[in-house]
């Protein structure tokens, strides 16, 4: 049975996230996603499952950040979790008295909106994560009065679900995905998504058009791009891709491989089957057997034959 590091305490949605994807995997709750991926990166765990990005707030920026600067993992599988969020306390209380809030970055933002309308006196203080905002509340003699976290949590920490479906959109959906030390990748499917990060050899004008040309030019589409800063001052940003297809397709390859000789350096993080099952719109010429042909001619050229 493997082991899977996961964003905790227990009641996550990560937690949720991995019972979806590796329903006999025995579970190891982390404080922070850090955590998650070290256990993983130190053989503590098998591999670790971790939030990505969220529909309304984008990317979630330590998961990017470990992605592109920690020691590498590779993305195996992905998934696409519907969130909903409960206001959660130790007792009954009317809104108004509620004047602390706990709970992860990620739910504030989405949340904003309902603490604004109903609690405007409210203070909200960010949480390692949802669900450790709930264990949290539960304590007696906690600071905080209520936690924004799912329902499963209030039900984990004896808690009262004080209001229900309180995200200000009720279609939020986040990315979740799993990861492992590098290894062999998941074979191509026909709906696969590859994701890498690129940083820039120097700043100057067209950088960036010229990193998307090599996607362009051989009709790889991107589903995601993000811009996060290198720390070395204002100004300085590395880049997050997802692409469709898999960097065994001709396409994919030729275009990672385009990306490498003009950057300074390109992360590749892996490989692996789109949770949407949606398949990429191969662009005229892009084939790999078109490809194969291509390289095929010339050869033929260069060796003089016609």
């Amino acid at each position: 049975m493997p082991k899977l590091a996961y964003l905790g305490p227990e009641a996550t949605f990560t937690e949720e996230a991995l019972r979806i994807l590796a329903p006999h995997a025995e579970g190891l709750p982390s404080a922070n996603v850090s955590a998650a991926l070290d256990a993983a990166r130190r053989g503590e765990a098998d591999g670790a499952v971790v939030p990505l990005e969220n529909s309304l707030e984008g990317g979630i920026s330590s998961t990017l950040d470990e992605l592109a600067w920690g020691e590498p993992l590779l993305i195996t599988a992905e998934l696409l979790l519907p969130v909903q969020f409960s206001l959660l306390t130790r007792t009954e209380m009317p809104l108004s008295d509620v004047k602390r809030v706990y709970t992860h970055p990620a739910a504030i933002t989405q949340c904003r909106g309902f603490v604004a309308r109903e609690m405007p006196d409210a203070v909200v203080v960010p949480a390692p994560s949802t669900a450790a905002a709930a264990q949290e509340v539960a304590d007696p003699g906690s600071p905080y009065d209520a936690a924004i976290a799912a329902r499963i949590a209030g039900e984990r920490y004896g808690l009262v679900e004080l209001a229900s479906g309180v995200g200000d959109r009720s279609d939020t959906v986040t990315r979740f995905i799993r990861l492992s030390r590098p290894g062999r990748l998941p074979e191509p499917t026909g709906s696969d998504c590859t994701s890498l990060v690129a940083f820039l050899t120097d700043d100057h004008p067209g950088a960036l058009l010229e990193m998307l040309t090599e996607f362009s030019v051989r009709g790889v589409n991107l589903t995601r791009i993000e811009s996060r800063p290198t720390g070395d001052g204002i100004g300085r940003y590395f880049f997050h891709f997802d692409l469709e297809g898999h960097v065994a397709e001709a396409r994919v390859g030729e275009a990672v491989s385009g990306l490498r000789r003009i950057c300074a350096d390109v992360r590749f993080l892996g490989s692996y089957p789109r949770a949407d099952g949606v398949a990429p719109r191969i662009k005229r010429g892009t084939a790999d057997d078109d490809f194969a042909e291509a390289a095929g001619w010339l050869s033929r050229i260069r060796s003089g034959r016609p």
